[in-house]
């Protein structure tokens, strides 16, 4: 009897990386948005994971919305990263910090992508290593290492050999590697857009279709790096007790462990409400008195509370409550 080709193994599966899965890039389908959909400023401000580098330069990265039934991108992604940069420079635009470096040593990685342009220009792909005391190893090469959009989606593909990572320290929690999306080393302040989906990097020379993981999955793994309490008119609830007559002590727990002791800001504590003992107390400060990778204990200043009573804050998540431990 002849063997089917499952039988025989002449299927086309891609091996796992040394992570435990084909695509080293979080959120590379732009499905996780915690801290907003929209942001003029450098930094983490939009899609989870992805850096804006203004580098002085003036831009706005926005969500962007696949229309229903579209078939120019395959496996019908829901988002795509929108980049309109009104004012050019020097290395303007996108970057993704991925923890580590150990693992790419000698060693050769694809990066693939779908782009388009409305107002296309020649584009640069670069790779950089740092470690922990920011000493910096960018001898890895790239082929090819710029690209040009069109208005239509069309995919990239690129090969990222990378260095033996001599010039680095030891191994150390704090590493990590640089992968550039941007205008590279040109100072023209020239307007430009990119719109940017499904970003792959994976262990090999070939391109591989763009693995999709579940909206839960990608979630989580954003989670290391950023939790964010937030979620339209929910509201979120955590036990404590009054310390004093003007200070609150309460805690949370966060969904995943961080990568690092995260830093925490809170926003518009005026809509913020301390509830026990048939009274509502309005906070007026928040000050994090310990915070560990799993756990955060928050000091919430308030008046005419009695010590030792139970109370619990209710946060009104239209407020964001940003716990931050990225790169």
């Amino acid at each position: 009897m002849a063997l089917s080709k499952i039988e025989t193994g002449s299927l086309n599966f891609t091996p796992a990386t040394k992570d435990g899965t084909k695509n080293l890039i979080i959120n590379g389908a732009m499905q996780v948005w915690q801290r907003g959909t929209s942001s003029s400023s450098t930094g983490y401000n939009t899609a989870d994971r992805w850096y804006l580098n203004l580098s002085g330069g003036s831009a706005t990265a926005s969500q962007g919305i696949f229309a229903d039934g579209q078939t120019a991108v395959p496996d019908n992604p829901q988002f795509y990263m929108a980049l309109n940069v009104t004012t050019g420079n020097d290395n303007c635009g996108w970057q993704y910090r991925r923890e580590g470096t150990w693992q790419f040593a000698n060693d050769v990685y694809t990066l693939s992508f779908w782009a388009k342009s409305a107002t296309p220009r020649v584009m640069t792909v670069s790779s950089d290593s740092y470690d922990a005391s920011a000493n910096v190893d960018s001898a890895h090469t790239i082929s090819p290492s710029t690209f040009t959009p069109t208005s239509s989606w069309q995919k990239f593909t690129f090969n990222i050999t990378h260095s033996n990572m001599s010039g680095l320290g030891s191994y150390a929690n704090a590493d990590w590697t640089r992968i550039s999306i941007n205008q590279g080393s040109d100072t023209s302040s020239a307007a430009w857009k990119l719109d940017l989906a499904q970003v792959q990097l994976e262990k090999g020379s070939t391109a591989t279709p763009f693995e999709n993981r579940s909206y839960g999955d990608e979630l989580a793994r954003c989670q290391r790096y950023c939790y964010v309490i937030t979620g339209g008119n929910d509201w979120h609830t955590y036990a404590g007790h009054a310390q004093t007559s003007t200070a609150f002590l309460w805690s949370a727990t966060f969904p995943v462990p961080m990568r690092a002791r995260a830093s925490a800001t809170f926003d518009n504590t005026n809509t913020q409400y301390i509830q026990g003992n048939n009274s509502n107390y309005g906070p007026t400060a928040f000050a994090v008195s310990a915070i560990s990778q799993e756990t955060m204990y928050v000091n919430t200043t308030s008046s005419g509370m009695s010590q030792g009573h139970a109370l619990a804050i209710l946060l009104n998540s239209d407020n964001k409550q940003i716990m931050d431990a990225e790169l």
